[in-house]
């Protein structure tokens, strides 16, 4: 059975440097969307011209847009935790999939919103936010592996009451970004399924080898299928295969070790 915990794999240095890329990531994102709150907040401009409005040729470009704009100080805030601490999850749990998973997340989003929602502008991070949390989850589901679906019910304890932002229940709320969004995530989980992490393929099940031992028998495996015969020919020849060994040996210590005398010779 492989060790749960490879040093090889999980030295300090080697987690520290992953930790390091996978906040890299995660801040870059937060500064571009706090970056452009700051810039709108200073030159005024309407949030809701770089929105996604649905079935509009204007309102394709908010597909790239729309994510990075917030109507409000509360609005942007709300979205930046889960952002950062879910991106970080993200890239830190699985690198080999992170940026196609979220550009996934971030374009399908969009798309689906912009073909599906409301004919309003629609604006926020929180669509992608939605994403990353069903991805997570869903990973625990689609990979069975023992980190992802611990990871999967972390997420669940930490964001489960987010999922209430997918009903219609709230005014000014893009509640299709969540829901859509969502669909985003799970779309991701199930097309990146097979792409394990170098940690999942060795602990993907720590009980694999043990029930891949084959059984040890008291028996030969179909001994009462023999007839009588049959058994009496393997036992002869068992025994002439023993004869012929002993008899190689009795020759190979003649030649190594030969008798003092020729017992046929006279004196």
């Amino acid at each position: 059975m492989e060790p749960f915990i490879d040093s090889d794999k999980d030295s300090l240095l080697l987690t520290s440097n992953h930790l390091r890329d996978s906040l890299l990531f995660s801040f870059t994102a937060l500064l571009l969307v706090w970056g452009a709150h700051i810039f709108r907040t200073f030159n005024g401009f309407d949030p809701a011209d770089y929105g996604i409005i649905p079935r509009s040729t204007y309102g394709l470009r908010g597909i790239l847009t729309a994510p990075l704009v917030h109507g409000s100080m509360a609005h942007i805030a709300s979205n930046s935790v889960p952002l950062l601490v879910l991106s970080s999850l993200t890239f830190y749990f699985y690198k080999r999939v992170a940026i196609p998973a979220f550009a996934l997340i971030y374009f399908g989003t969009g798309i689906l919103v912009w073909l599906f929602a409301r004919p309003v502008s629609h604006i926020g991070a929180s669509g992608v936010v939605y994403g990353l949390v069903a991805f997570l989850f869903w990973n625990g589901i689609t990979r069975g592996s023992v980190r992802s679906i611990i990871l999967s019910l972390v997420v669940l304890f930490f964001y489960s009451g987010m999922f209430v932002g997918i009903l219609p229940n709230e005014a000014g709320v893009s509640w299709e970004s969540h829901l859509l969004g969502s669909f985003s995530g799970i779309l991701a989980a199930f097309w990146f399924k097979s792409q394990l992490e170098d940690e999942e393929m060795t602990n993907r099940d720590p009980f694999a080898d043990e029930r891949h031992i084959p059984a040890q028998r008291f028996l030969p495996e179909g001994i009462f299928d023999k007839t009588k015969l049959q058994r009496q020919q393997e036992a002869e020849e068992e025994a002439r295969r023993v004869q012929e060994e002993l008899e190689r040996l009795r020759r190979e210590q003649q030649q190594f070790f030969p008798p003092f005398w020729n017992q046929n010779s006279t004196w």
